[in-house]
């Protein structure tokens, strides 16, 4: 990246529910690695599965984020109004013939990479059918990370041809993600670990739709006490507005910033004031780890 293009990054919550710690450290670290080169900070919220929609989980996340002092540029954008922009990548793809309609159901699929049982149906499925791209030939992607270093997946092997636009009508985070990333001129993704094996297909899609590549750095994710990921399906607790700044200072610690005990209880921006000549991504512990948030 050279010096006169700007650093842009972003923060992307599915409004499935509230914010929890882990969302949190993602957050702050995303805001922090961004804020300490200049760069923009942008908010997304990624509510393009209707299904996973909560009422009111939208403003519980903004509140949350405002009381982090986690401020964000510009408007926030919501991937549900921005169906348009998918469908132009989707008939692009389309004519170019790299998708095609699949009508195979999850027990049909099996476990492993998709077979292909829909590439060459004749005729070709019709009616209420997902739609698949089509992974031809393709070299192993490879993805330097900032945090985890290079990361190469065969993704014909290791996930063969995958869904681009499901069933119900509802396009796939993967196009919906690059689609976003590029119009919003985002340099830097910043976010979890789990999120590494499906940078991938996020890439060859970027390369098929002649969109640039951002900077990846995936951050070590948080584990609860059983060793999995804290998220809304293990039932991590919330992180509200009134304990922000504790979940702040904990979130440094836990990115190993050290934060004084003195800063303990104090005001999230003069956390962040602390942080940001103290941050240096490349000096993180990359490894998920357990951490007790206690609010």
């Amino acid at each position: 990246m050279s010096a006169a293009t700007p650093v842009v990054g972003r923060f992307a919550p599915t409004p499935s529910g509230p914010l929890h710690f882990g969302s949190v450290v993602t957050a702050l670290a995303s805001w922090l690695d961004v804020r300490a080169r200049g760069g923009r900070w942008l908010l997304r919220i990624d509510d393009l599965d209707p299904p996973r929609v909560v009422a009111g989980a939208e403003a519980e996340i903004l509140a949350t984020l405002e009381a982090l002092a986690l401020t964000w540029d510009g408007e926030v954008v919501r991937q549900s109004r921005r169906g348009a922009a998918y469908a132009a990548a989707f008939e692009g793809l389309r004519a170019a013939g790299r998708i095609y309609p699949c009508a195979c159901s999850r027990r049909e699929i099996g476990r492993g990479p998709y077979p292909g049982t829909c590439r060459q149906r004749v005729p070709p499925p019709a009616g209420r059918v997902a739609w698949r791209l089509r992974v031809d030939g393709e070299a192993p992607v490879r993805v330097k990370d900032e945090l985890q270093g290079e990361y190469s997946q065969d993704i014909a092997a290791e996930s063969g041809d995958f869904v681009l636009r499901r069933a119900d009508g509802v396009y796939a985070y993967h196009l919906a993600v690059v689609v976003d990333d590029a119009w919003q001129g985002v340099t830097e993704v910043t976010r979890g670990v789990d999120l590494l094996d499906s940078t991938p297909r996020q890439v060859l899609l970027q390369r098929l739709l002649g969109l640039p590549t951002p900077r990846y750095a995936h951050l070590p994710v948080v584990l609860d006490a059983l060793g999995d990921k804290l998220s809304k399906q293990t039932h991590a607790p919330p992180v509200g507005p009134a304990a922000a700044c504790l979940a702040a200072w904990q979130a440094l610690d836990f990115l190993g910033l050290a934060p004084p005990a003195a800063l303990r209880g104090e005001a999230c921006a003069a956390l962040l004031a602390w942080a940001l000549p103290r941050w240096r991504l490349a000096s993180l512990d990359p490894a998920p780890r357990p951490y007790a948030f206690a609010a």
